[in-house]
């Protein structure tokens, strides 16, 4: 198939995409004088993926939570030993992670370049499960498990999407429990597998200082030394039907913490957006977060002021297609009076409105931030392929940033920070 080439000519950055006849999707982003490259396997498949079919087996699968994270262990394991001592060999750096959407492969290199990369696609493409391995890994993953659940950043968070959520797949951590990883199997795993490492539902992202043509071949040339059916499937996921109400509007753990943490969380209702609208969306969520709850803003200096919050305080937006939250939180000795001083401070701006110049700073403030991200070809590869699977072109994203105006944020303002869509999570 024929290189598509994407040019943005504001950042000076290209993207170079090449689609295999078995369904992958290549892509290359040139970066002149960079010595470090990257390369990223990654499948559109996460922990929210528990519910599935595709047209190569019909069957409806329903596997146990964690099942994500557990092939992304199993998937370094070979029969003779495991494929992180070959890349050490050669001084790269290879590692995997599971969020709620993806799973990915990754390694960064500054020579044989070429190795690891036929090395990254055979492993991704060779799993290796037996019933022993199997359960050999359950203990390891049941103490990382048992290490998040120490963690009080973890538990403040999860906590806070348990409380927000009351079925949606995103409110479950995205290792499991001990109890659902201990009910996963060799076939549960196969089956996982045999869906969504399907080349089709996958993508290849490399950035650095290479040659674009062979890079396309090491991996045309890696596929065609795999002896296994590499035909395109078709994959429908299902989720539990979410209803727009919050699960609970407080959530309270005692842990061992110097100071209480907490998170206050709205949930998102504008939903089954995908390509540059759920883009538009998530942008202007951060300029609006970063607007009212940032460093700059009025909020934090009241707040910092009374001696209520300190550096940690700010706010996020988080989502995907189906399902998004905008999360402000901190270290706070008194949550709920902050809690009370957020919600006063919205009452008044949504009356009052919000000041255009402060958007124009903010706006800008990102553009900054957003080049100066894309010197991280870390950040860019992680980004490139999340939004890849929301039908987004990452290198568009500052186009959008730029295009947002003030009145769409203000408009979103208004429909954002409802008291019925309120969550607050506190770790004390």
């Amino acid at each position: 198939m024929d290189i598509i080439e994407y040019e943005n000519k504001l950042i000076n950055e290209r993207v170079y995409e090449k689609k295999l006849s078995n369904g992958l999707k290549i892509f290359y982003m040139p970066k002149q004088g960079y010595t470090k490259q990257y390369a990223m396997f990654a499948t559109n498949y996460g922990s929210n993926d528990l519910k599935f079919k595709s047209n190569s087996s019909n069957t409806m699968y329903n596997t146990p939570k964690g099942a994500a994270h557990f092939l992304e262990h199993k998937m370094f394991e070979e029969p003779e030993g495991n494929s992180f001592d070959r890349f050490a060999n050669r001084g790269a750096n290879v590692n995997a992670y599971t969020n709620f959407n993806t799973t990915a492969y990754y390694f960064t290199s500054t020579d044989s370049f070429y190795e690891n990369l036929t090395d990254l696609i055979n492993f991704v493409q060779s799993p290796y499960f037996t019933e022993e391995n199997v359960e050999k890994e359950k203990g390891i993953i049941a103490q990382e498990i048992k290490m998040y659940d120490d963690n009080p950043d973890w538990k403040v968070y999860f906590n806070l999407l348990k409380a927000m959520y009351n079925d949606h797949t995103v409110k479950n951590e995205i290792a499991g429990t001990v109890e659902s990883i201990n009910k996963i199997t060799k076939d549960d795993l196969y089956n996982c597998y045999n869906t969504f490492y399907n080349p089709s539902n996958m993508a290849v992202f490399i950035v650095g200082n290479l040659d674009k043509d062979k890079i396309f071949k090491t991996i045309e040339d890696a596929f065609k030394s795999i002896s296994k059916n590499q035909d395109s499937i078709i994959i429908e996921k299902y989720y539990p039907d979410e209803s727009e109400s919050i699960n609970k509007n407080i959530i309270e753990e005692s842990m061992s913490v110097s100071s209480p943490l907490f998170y206050v969380g709205y949930k998102d209702t504008d939903l089954k957006l995908t390509g540059n609208k759920l883009l538009g969306k998530e942008i202007e969520l951060r300029l609006l977060l970063d607007i009212l709850f940032g460093k700059s803003s009025e909020l934090f200096e009241i707040l910092y002021n009374k001696g209520l919050v300190d550096d940690s305080f700010g706010g996020e937006y988080s989502g995907g297609i189906n399902y998004g939250h905008c999360i402000i939180g901190g270290k706070s000795k008194e949550p709920k009076t902050v809690l009370n001083i957020i919600n006063d401070y919205i009452d008044r701006k949504l009356e009052t409105g919000l000041m255009k110049e402060n958007f124009e700073r903010i706006q800008k403030k990102q553009i900054g931030q957003c080049l100066n991200q894309l010197d991280s070809i870390e950040f860019v590869g992680s980004s490139f392929i999340s939004y890849l699977f929301k039908d987004i072109n990452f290198l568009e994203y500052i186009d959008v940033l730029n295009n947002i105006t003030f009145e769409k944020v203000e408009k979103r303002f208004k429909n954002s920070f409802k008291g019925e869509k309120q969550v607050l999570s506190i770790i004390k």
